[in-house]
């Protein structure tokens, strides 16, 4: 009788778990995509937030562009009043040791290798390289 009783309760528990797994698999089948559903919405609503972020990063660096380029819009108009006064100063004439002036001031502007050769007017060579044909002239053919 024992082992009937052995085989009797192996047999309602294969059958309980077989039973439990025809009802139990379908839902935890729905609960899994409903889960999957909500983590893709929530990913959605990651991406859409970091890309609403970047589009206000952008807008807000073009207003910053926008108000630089209006003030050095107005530094330029300043400093070519400045100029235009400096010419009314001079009555309208540029003579040569006012253009000498103005190289000496912006001689730290210039690209390459400044050499200084003085004339006799003091006037500095400004186009040194095609006159002594340094061999990272440009060519101007």
């Amino acid at each position: 009788m024992s082992d009937l009783k052995w085989f009797l309760s192996i047999t309602i528990t294969v059958v309980g778990l077989v039973l439990a797994l025809m009802f139990g698999l379908p839902k935890y089948g729905v609960w899994r995509t409903h889960i999957g559903i909500e983590k893709a919405q929530n990913n959605g609503k990651a991406e859409m937030a970091q890309a609403e972020q970047n589009r206000m990063i952008l807008i807000e660096e073009a207003k910053a562009n926008l108000e630089a380029q209006k003030l050095n819009s107005e530094a330029e108009i300043e400093r070519a009043k400045g100029m235009a006064k400096a010419i009314e100063i001079e009555n309208g004439k540029l003579s040569a040791m006012y253009i000498h002036y103005l190289w000496v001031r912006n001689i730290d502007k210039m690209d390459g290798e400044k050499i200084y050769i003085p004339t006799e007017a003091n006037l500095p060579i400004l186009e040194g390289r095609a006159m002594f044909d340094i061999p990272n002239a440009k060519n101007k053919d």
